[in-house]
């Protein structure tokens, strides 16, 4: 992996990400732009290219390619939270009309937090099914604004991919890099998430009414929560033990975990990382993405369990065959590498 924490003073990774994440999450208070007299796209533009001014003022090489990642990161978050959870307008992004069935405002006047409401009551009058809230929002877009991904979806892909890079900053800084915000993790990984916004976007087009499943959205966002929590309880139990590639040598501080989560699996954060995976396809109605997420996870939990259990083995011996006795790996039909006794 290409390393950064040599060049960068040891402890200071975990500060410059949180401060540039929370940076870049202070798009939460774009409206307060708008309501200045700024329009929508005139004072998002300004505020994109103000904090990438800041960062480049703040930082060098390559502590600037920490922030700009955790930057980025935490203003995909902040807008997926401003625009899922909060009664500001989709108009501070400068992408939303109103509805045919309301009167249009004059264009320099600002679309408040009770005309946001009104017209979320509006297109609620209009549709008898039961939609997510950006969902309702979309009706009245009018082609300006195309929802690629669910918001609940772009928050907890960007928050897991930061907390990734964070927690392995504060448990293992010796193994951290900018590989460990996993932006990079394969190609693989690219086309699977590639293959979900395109499945999701052309069936949100052709067959809307199968991303209004209330119920199975939210079962996966709870699969998002379960799965993310626990491979992040997972990655802070193991603490300098967990490293994101699997290792052929045994260093002087490694030693076998048993406690906590890991009494519970073997595998807890591949158990994590599994459900968090799936769920995010739950969470956006892909059955497609869902069926093939499903598949090809399990196959490289499989693979990858076998491949990290040899050198377990091999690390520890009797303790480690002992401790894979009385604890699965949690994984559904996965039992790890089979032992020639």
């Amino acid at each position: 992996m290409a390393g950064c924490a040599a060049r960068v003073p040891p402890g200071s990774e975990a500060r410059l990400s949180l401060a540039t994440f929370l940076l870049g999450a202070s798009v939460l208070a774009l409206p307060l732009l708008t309501r200045a007299g700024l329009q929508g796209r005139t004072g998002l533009a300004l505020y994109v290219a103000g904090l990438n001014a800041l960062l480049l003022l703040l930082y060098r090489p390559p502590r600037y390619q920490i922030a700009i990642r955790a930057c980025f990161l935490g203003f995909v978050f902040g807008c997926g939270v401003l625009l899922s959870f909060s009664q500001s307008s989709w108009n501070h992004f400068g992408c939303v009309k109103l509805s045919s069935s309301e009167e249009q405002r004059d264009h320099n006047s600002s679309f408040t937090q009770g005309d946001f409401f009104n017209f979320v009551c509006d297109i609620r009058k209009h549709n008898s099914t039961t939609q997510p809230l950006f969902l309702q929002a979309q009706e009245g877009v009018n082609g300006v604004y195309v929802c690629l991904v669910s918001l609940r979806y772009v928050c907890s892909l960007s928050l897991f991919h930061y907390s990734e890079y964070l927690v392995t900053a504060v448990n293992n800084p010796k193994s951290l890099s900018l590989d460990s915000f996993l932006l990079n993790h394969s190609l693989e990984y690219t086309v699977a998430a590639l293959s979900s916004w395109i499945e999701f976007t052309l069936e949100n087009i052709f067959w809307p009414e199968l991303k209004q499943i209330t119920w199975l959205s939210t079962t996966g966002l709870l699969m998002v929560v379960f799965g993310e929590c626990l491979r992040k309880a997972a990655m802070f139990t193991a603490g300098s033990n967990f490293n994101h590639v699997v290792q052929s040598e045994k260093s002087d501080t490694h030693t076998l975990v048993t406690s906590g989560v890991y009494a519970w699996f073997r595998q807890p954060s591949y158990v994590g990382w599994f459900y968090w995976s799936i769920g995010t396809q739950v969470m956006l109605c892909n059955p497609i993405c869902g069926v093939v997420y499903a598949l090809t996870v399990w196959r490289f939990f499989r693979d990858r369990t076998e491949e990290e259990e040899i050198s377990l083995i091999h690390f520890f011996g009797e303790e480690y065959l002992e401790y894979k006795k009385r604890v699965p790996t949690g994984l559904p039909f996965i039992k790890g590498v089979k032992v020639e006794l």
